[in-house]
């Protein structure tokens, strides 16, 4: 944690923080990072409580408001994804997020292998040009993206890094995961998924062609990953995050304007 501490001060600048408090005349409690993150009136957390229930140490006006999924008005499938996943069983979904594909390096060949170890087809989301194959089997296609609520309920597991955003989106897909968590809340999130039942965790240096094809094995030989994932997905299919948190939102300001208004009339009188 000193080392955090001393990382965050030499890229944040409190004066710019100060600056803004004062321009929209807001009280100072402290640095946004350390001490001061937490309002005062409402904390939303943008995650299922089925994911992440709540704990003591929570601020007492914390809410779980689910997941705000986001892709479901992006680019669409491709013809050529579609058609793929239409001409077989469900593939292997092989991704890496939006920021991990920065740093694939081994990640995308090894799982080719792993999944013709397991003579399985295999998608892969390789997001950046360099990390594309050279060459692949008519098992396996490659593309730079996909929307994620139509393609991960098409697969029989999905391998991804364990961002929050795309473990979200593998729990409501509905299909079993394997977590290769690289830094930050991947971990964290790989837990928390690994207690729900539906996936599995291998760690980014242990992951090679025989570590992944092994997990995989293991998710796709245990019925109980397949029965808990659909089970999830169902549960977080009946959640509306971003609705939930504007109607959480919008009811705090207005029990404020209340007490304002009440305030003033008590005040007049």
């Amino acid at each position: 944690m000193k080392f955090f501490h001393g990382v965050m001060k030499s890229v944040f600048k409190p004066e710019q923080v100060t600056t803004l408090r004062d321009e929209l005349s807001v009280a100072d409690y402290g640095n946004p990072v350390f001490e001061g993150q937490h309002s005062p009136t409402l904390v939303l957390a943008l995650f299922s409580e089925l994911f992440g229930p709540r704990q003591p140490d929570w601020p007492k006006q914390a809410r779980a408001t689910g997941f705000c999924f986001y892709d479901e008005n992006q680019e669409p499938m491709s013809r050529e994804l579609s058609d793929f996943l239409d001409n077989g069983p469900p593939p292997i979904i092989f991704t890496l997020g939006s920021s991990a594909i920065w740093v694939a390096r081994d990640f995308f060949a090894e799982s080719i292998k792993a999944a013709q170890t397991l003579n399985r087809r295999a998608v892969l989301l390789v997001g950046d040009e360099r990390n594309r194959p050279e060459s692949l089997s008519k098992d396996m296609i490659a593309v730079d993206y996909a929307p994620y609520h139509s393609l991960f309920s098409r697969s029989c597991a999905v391998v991804h890094h364990g961002g929050v955003g795309t473990t979200s989106h593998g729990l409501r897909g509905g299909a079993p995961t394997l977590i290769v968590p690289f830094s930050f809340d991947q971990p964290d999130n790989a837990e928390h998924a690994r207690r729900l039942g539906t996936s599995r965790t291998l760690y980014r240096k242990n992951y090679n062609a025989r570590s992944a094809a092994r997990e995989l094995q293991a998710l796709l030989a245990d019925p109980s990953y397949a029965q808990r994932a659909s089970y999830v997905s169902e549960r977080l299919k009946q959640e509306n995050g971003p609705r939930c948190a504007a109607d959480l939102i919008e009811q705090t300001m207005s029990d404020r304007l209340k007490a304002v208004e009440e305030s003033a009339y008590a005040f007049g009188n």
